[in-house]
């Protein structure tokens, strides 16, 4: 995936600039996403005109043959839909994407990152899968992190609460290898120390920290389409790799809670001024029936 540097001052100020420098780079595609999701998921059935898609991902960086390739690949993979009108070429989402950003939207706006409901349950996933096949491999274990799950043992794989991964594991053509429980541990078993040997609680704890040291001194941001479309992407890369694991076996003073805040309170001061800055912006049209 092919990735430009962030140039953030043209469209932040100086103090932004310094705070953002050491911020990961997204990916055009993770941009994409969140574009989408800021600004059209929303809206109804919508195609954006690609040199809106251009102009916005410029504001943070990203150059115009990356965005194109980036668009380009994202059809190919059956994320997004091209629509032609006259000479123009619009973009829209398919309803595996639509899919995708709900279920991102349910991680970001109403599960949150911090798990204080867990019911003391756990899903279980075993699977067995044939030495050749790699990419298959790759697939199920990176669903399974998005889904919440760590590693118990190479072939078991271990999530809080009652994970739902049988769409997951269909779409990966996997059923017959895969096989799911339910279940609870037994008092003998240190919950705690089986949490740290499944995930790498330190990494889950740096990206929190450095998100909110990076964001939770930005004033209010002069270019908000561009400092909402960084803020989702950076926030959706830190929960897509947080199972949420249950709070009362996790170390005091969790960062993943302070980091939430921040996010939110910068969500909320950017979302109108985004949108209407956005709705100048972006040129678009009805998406027209497949």
């Amino acid at each position: 995936m092919e990735d430009d540097k962030l140039d953030m001052t043209a469209t932040t100020d100086t103090s932004d600039a310094a705070d953002m420098a050491d911020a990961p780079q997204p990916r055009p595609q993770s941009l994409v996403l969140a574009f989408f999701g800021n600004h059209v998921l929303d809206e109804g059935d919508l195609c954006v005109y690609s040199g809106s898609i251009i102009d916005v991902l410029a504001r943070v960086g990203t150059g115009e043959q990356a965005v194109r390739s980036t668009l380009t690949r994202m059809v190919n993979r059956g994320l997004l839909r091209r629509q032609r009108e006259g000479r123009k070429m619009f973009f829209g989402l398919t309803p595996q994407a639509v899919r995708i950003l709900e279920d991102g939207g349910q991680r970001i706006w109403r599960d949150g990152a911090v798990n204080e409901d867990w019911d003391g349950t756990w899903t279980l996933l075993g699977f067995s899968l044939p030495e050749s096949w790699q990419r298959q491999r790759h697939d199920l274990r990176s669903r399974l992190t998005w889904s919440g799950f760590g590693a118990l043992y190479s072939g078991l794989w271990i999530a809080p609460g009652h994970a739902d991964v049988r769409g997951a594991i269909s779409e990966l053509g996997l059923d017959a290898h895969v096989k799911v429980f339910h279940a609870r541990a037994d008092a003998f078993t240190d919950v705690g120390l089986m949490i740290r040997e499944s995930w790498d609680l330190e990494s889950i704890a740096a990206r929190y920290v450095a998100f909110d040291k990076r964001w939770a001194a930005v004033s209010p941001p002069a270019d908000p389409v561009a400092t909402r479309l960084r803020l989702v992407a950076e926030w959706l890369r830190i929960i897509r790799t947080d199972p949420r694991l249950p709070v009362q076996h996790l170390p005091p003073e969790w960062p993943a809670r302070q980091a939430q805040e921040t996010f939110r309170r910068i969500a909320e001061e950017t979302a109108g001024s985004a949108a209407r800055m956005a709705a100048q912006m972006l040129e678009t049209v009805p998406l027209r029936s497949a």
